[in-house]
């Protein structure tokens, strides 16, 4: 007698193994499976342990069936009747109370047999129908093979790796993996509604561990089996397509128990917007213990193609067992229902072979999920061509496949082709509907693929950040992470890039929210370790000349920011911070600290040297020593007018003890003219700007430069410390400046005076830009037009050749200051003898704020008359020259009016009389200035500036 059995218990009890094992052991064998899924895998299985000859797949889209099958895979309504197979088994018959599909299991249960055995497997709620409807049947009771338990609400965010989250709509699921690529890097995507290739496709990513999660629909409790460690439930309520409806107790164990797979024990519970379970529920899901199934959906199975009507009446025929009540009315009743109304369909029903035609065509699925009009419309259509034609034009069934072989679109354009192409698959496999149908099954398959893998790459691309969880997988890993870094930085990870690595710190790219920049910076830190300690070493070890600072105070290696100069307690002793990223370690930040610390101290005593040099010398003492600290503070450039007072206080050896340093005693600044070159100008900048916590640092004007504009803004002592003096429109380099007062000392400049060509040469200036020069420096400038004038022997030799214009200034006046030096741009000026003041002595030392300098006057008192005023050397022409005549016009602070003309006179050098020289009249072509007012020299009871080289002369002259 043929073997009956039930193999009842919860998930993860190894049933649908026993059956497959138990198929195995028979020459032929048919298992009937709840989804198309699950039928593919099964059969996968059975391919691989006997061979695909043998084994047949039998779905409503797809068909595969060898010449010398033995063992049929099929979902449970595509079941093939009266095959005669020694082995017969039906998978979760639990689905006999389903309201949808539930009458298809309550047939085979009831009509499904095996030759020799009969199995049927489900949940053990199916003992007491299974005990009334199949007597004779043998109870099996499996128990789990591992523990389920309640965890309770759970954070996507702190969602334990290996978990599957369940919810139950499209776009729940949808909104719940976008959710996860964002914070844990991705998941895979299972739904019912996807073909076996996409779904493969999503599992083996999941399973390989590509990711750690999976979102899914209730499609995962139908016997799926996952690598699966806890199962979330999103909603524990569902749209069941007519109402919202919670889930039934049994339903929710049905899903819970996906979690733990053999003797892994697992957990289950609840996330986002799901309410808690009730703790009756929880008992039941974790004790296995559901209410009994007292009803199973039924329809009859004995239908009557006589006539429409006999059809439809067979279809709602009652029965005549208590526990078999008729479901919902299926969609293929429904479309029948609605075709029956059509004229165009009943006028064709003849007979029985038409109505059994047509109850075959209301039995294509509503896979695209249209309007029920639309979809008996092309039910209509299907009809109309098998009954006028015998099958569906292989012309329209191309242009219908072909409509939908496209690959471009988002994830729902191709779920939709897919849904449609599924239509299309089906009608193909319908023996006879299509005109060289062998073909076609093939094609449609072909598109499906297409899409399926289009569909795959799609969720992929949305819903996995593929970056992300390959180093989450590669950090669990116990192997360390190795990290490549380009030439130009670049860090990657298992072929994924990170971001780039600039000197020793890491900056992530591509990165967009908070936990995908967590992992990516944990694989970073990992893998660029080892790294990090081996360029730390390099860079301990690299000479100097492979290192520099910026003018913001940043310190470079090569092209990389690798710390920045920091104040310290000293201006000449600052500190440094190291960039270095704390997940380097303790160690690489403090070996690349001390090599930058030992840089920026050698940096600082090669540019610095004289001023290193004078600190160091112990034969400076008193107020020599002083002076020499005032000039260390100062970083080696010193205004003038900011020690007057220490200057005059500075005896004959004090002085010449700091000349041993190079130290000039300029008119305008004292300074070391070593310390005016670029490099060290560019770095006393950057060490003023930290020392005075300017937040933007000033840069140096361009090297060579003897002026630049004079940028307005700059903060104050800005061009003492940059090696310049703001004197007008534009500042001039000090050194230079010492030289033109040099060139001026000799110059009347109480009666006036002119530019000389050197005095334009070493300044590069126009006559008007040096105008301006002048008198920012406190002189008057008055402007004035006079003939040209040429030598006369120019004028009388016709022969000679002519001559070009002189320059617009009068000719170079007796001076005890040496020639004038070619316009060059020294790096820093050489050492000359200090230049007397241009008054012997001034009154007061110049002040940089009003710009007053002391006049200068000639040893004898007198101005000389320039060459330009004789007339027997030169000869008027009648072009016209611009010129400016220069007179001392300082802005007084503090003092009482000039003295006018006729007033008490000043004594010349000689001590007696008037001065020699008188006001001179107007020029050639010039006006007539008026008297002019004359500043007498200071008594002899003042103080005499003792770096007057003249005062030794004028004291004896006074004993």
């Amino acid at each position: 007698m043929p073997r009956i059995a039930a193999v009842l218990g919860p998930t993860n009890t190894g049933k649908t193994h026993y059956a497959l094992d138990r198929m195995l052991g028979h020459r032929t064998g048919l298992i009937g499976l709840p989804l198309r899924l699950l039928a593919r895998e099964v059969y996968d299985r059975l391919v691989a342990a006997r061979g695909p000859s043998v084994v047949a797949l039998v779905t409503g889209e797809e068909r595969i069936v060898p010449s010398r099958a033995a063992y049929w895979v099929c979902t449970v309504e595509a079941m093939p009747q009266g095959l005669g197979c020694d082995f017969v088994a039906v998978d979760e018959i639990q689905l006999c109370a389903d309201p949808e599909r539930g009458h298809v299991f309550t047939d085979r249960l009831l009509n499904m047999r095996g030759l020799h055995e009969t199995l049927f497997m489900g949940s053990d709620t199916m003992r007491p129908a299974i005990a009334r409807l199949v007597p004779e049947a043998q109870v099996i009771r499996r128990e789990r093979f591992s523990d389920l338990t309640y965890t309770g609400a759970k954070k996507i965010s702190r969602m334990p790796a290996r978990s599957a989250i369940v919810g139950f709509s499209v776009d729940s699921v949808y909104a719940i993996a976008e959710l996860l690529r964002r914070q844990k890097g991705g998941a895979a995507v299972v739904m019912g509604a996807l073909s076996p290739r996409t779904r493969n496709a999503q599992v083996a990513m999941y399973q390989n561990g590509d990711v750690d999660y999976l979102v899914a629909t209730d499609a995962i409790g139908m016997g799926l089996n996952l690598d699966i460690r806890h199962v979330a439930f999103s909603a524990t309520s569902k749209f069941d397509g007519r109402r919202i409806r919670p889930l039934m107790p049994h339903e929710l164990g049905q899903i819970a128990g996906r979690a733990g797979r053999y003797t892994q024990p697992g957990t289950f519970g609840t996330t986002g917007e799901a309410a808690p379970l009730d703790e009756g529920v929880i008992e039941a899901i974790t004790e296995h213990r559901f209410k009994p199934i007292d009803r199973l959906m039924w329809r009859n199975d004995r239908l009557e193609f006589a006539s429409l009507e006999a059809l439809i009446a067979s279809l709602e025929a009652p029965s005549d067992h208590e526990i078999l009540t008729r479901g919902r009315e299926a969609d293929d009743l429904a479309s029948l229902r609605t075709l029956s109304d059509l004229e165009g369909v009943r006028r064709r029903l003849t007979d029985g072979r038409d109505v059994r035609m047509l109850w075959d065509v209301c039995r294509i699925p509503d896979f695209q999920g249209i309007s029920h009009s639309e979809h008996t419309n092309m039910l209509a259509r299907i009809f109309d061509f098998l009954h006028g034609q015998g099958r569906v034009p292989e012309d329209w069934f191309a242009r219908q496949v072909k409509r939908i072989d496209r690959t471009q679109g988002d994830i729902d354009t191709l779920s939709k082709r897919l849904a449609y192409v599924r239509t299309w698959t089906y009608v193909a496999q319908r023996k006879g509907w299509v005109e060289n149908d062998a073909h076609w099954r093939e094609a449609t398959r072909a598109v499906e693929d297409r899409l399926s893998d289009a569909l795959h790459d799609a969720l992929t691309a949305r819903f996995v950040d593929r970056r992300t969880s390959v180093l989450l997988r590669r950090l669990k890993m116990k192997e360390g992470l190795v990290a490549e870094i380009d030439k130009d930085g670049t860090v990657t990870v298992e072929g994924e890039a990170l971001g780039r690595l600039e000197g020793f710190r890491f900056h992530q790219t591509g990165s967009t929210s908070p936990d995908e920049a967590k992992t990516v910076a944990q694989a970073a830190a990992a893998a660029l370790r080892p790294e990090l300690h081996l360029r730390a070493d390099r860079f301990y070890n690299a000479p100097d000349t492979e290192m520099d600072f910026t003018e913001q105070g940043g310190l470079m290696w090569g092209s990389d920011a690798v710390g920045r100069i920091a104040k310290g307690d000293d201006p000449l002793k600052p500190g440094v911070v190291a960039f270095v990223d704390d997940d380097a370690g303790a160690d690489v930040a403090e070996k690349v600290r001390r090599r930058l610390q030992h840089f920026v101290d050698r940096k600082i005593a090669a540019a610095f040297e004289p001023l290193v040099a004078m600190e160091r010398d112990e034969t400076l003492t008193g107020l020599a020593r002083g002076f020499a600290f005032r000039l260390r503070e100062a970083f080696g450039v010193l205004p003038r007018s900011e020690v007057a007072q220490e200057v005059r206080d500075l005896d004959q050896d004090a002085r010449g003890s700091l000349r041993k340093h190079k130290v000039r005693f300029g008119q305008y600044t004292i300074f070391l003219p070593d310390l005016l070159k670029p490099a060290p100008t560019r770095l006393r900048l950057v060490l003023w700007s930290l020392w005075k916590g300017l937040d933007d640092f000033p840069e140096a004007p361009p090297p060579g430069l003897v002026t630049v504009p004079a940028t307005q803004g700059m903060p104050g002592g800005y061009w003492a410390m940059a090696g310049y003096r703001a004197a007008g429109q534009r500042a001039i380099r000090i050194d230079m400046l010492e030289r033109l007062a040099d060139m001026i000392r000799g110059a009347d400049t109480r009666a006036g005076f002119e530019a000389t060509a050197d005095m334009l040469s070493i300044t590069g200036m126009t006559l008007e830009q040096f105008a301006d020069l002048m008198q920012g420096l406190g002189y008057a400038a008055e402007k004035g037009e006079r003939p040209k004038v040429r030598p006369v022997a120019d004028a009388g030799d016709p022969s000679a050749p002519e001559v070009p214009d002189p320059p617009q200034e009068a000719p170079s006046q007796p001076s005890e200051t040496p020639p004038a030096q070619p316009p060059e741009l020294p790096d820093a000026p050489s050492e000359t003898p200090e230049a007397p003041p241009m008054e012997a002595p001034p009154a007061e030392p110049p002040t940089e704020t009003s710009q007053e300098a002391a006049p200068p006057i000639h040893e004898d008192g007198e101005a000389p008359v320039p060459p330009s005023e004789t007339a027997d050397e030169v000869a008027p022409t009648d072009e016209t020259e611009v010129f400016y005549t220069f007179t001392w016009a300082p802005r007084r602070q503090g003092r009482g009016p000039r003295r006018e003309e006729g007033g008490e006179r000043s004594r010349g050098p000689k001590g007696k009389g008037k001065p020699k020289g008188k006001p001179r009249g107007p020029k050639s072509g010039g006006k007539d200035r008026g008297p002019r007012n004359f500043e007498s020299k200071p008594r002899k009871s003042d103080k005499i500036d003792p770096d007057n080289p003249f005062a030794a002369l004028a004291a004896l002259k006074d004993k």
